[in-house]
């Protein structure tokens, strides 16, 4: 299974994501806003300079941490209740140097393995919550 075109083109409409890795300990969640790449496969989290490379997110996945996970989601409105996102589950690779979203510098690649989807039509919420799209990746 794969992301739909729906899905797909959410993503891309999406500026920011929630990112989240393991300590090396594997004790301590940590969970950063970030911007981020769709290219159809894979995630793309990084950014521009050196500093980026000392950051806990790649320290996190370098340390062997490389189970991840992404929210992307927004609120289209309150009133009426309307909210959608994407939530994924993914291996992440050490970070690599490449000309990115915000610029060249060291990103990693994520390659999802579950993902979650919800709303991806933007419709208010009705008596039961909103119903949720599973999808494994990377099965045939």
């Amino acid at each position: 299974m794969t992301f739909t075109d729906e899905e797909i083109a959410y993503l891309r409409s999406q500026p920011l994501a929630r990112f989240a890795t393991l300590s090396a300990d594997g004790e301590q969640p940590d969970v950063v806003p970030l911007s981020f790449e769709f290219d159809g496969t894979h995630f793309w989290v990084g950014g521009v300079g050196e500093a980026v490379l000392a950051t806990r997110k790649f320290r996190n996945i370098q340390a062997g941490q490389r189970k991840v996970a992404l929210v992307i989601d927004d609120m289209v409105s309150f009133d009426p209740f309307i909210a959608r996102g994407v939530r994924i589950y993914g291996e992440a690779a050490d970070p690599v140097e490449r000309v990115g979203i915000v610029g060249p510098g060291g990103y990693a690649r994520v390659t999802p393995t579950v993902s979650w989807s919800w709303n991806m039509a933007g419709e208010p919420v009705g008596e039961t919550w909103y119903a949720s799209r599973r999808a494994v990746h990377g099965a045939t």
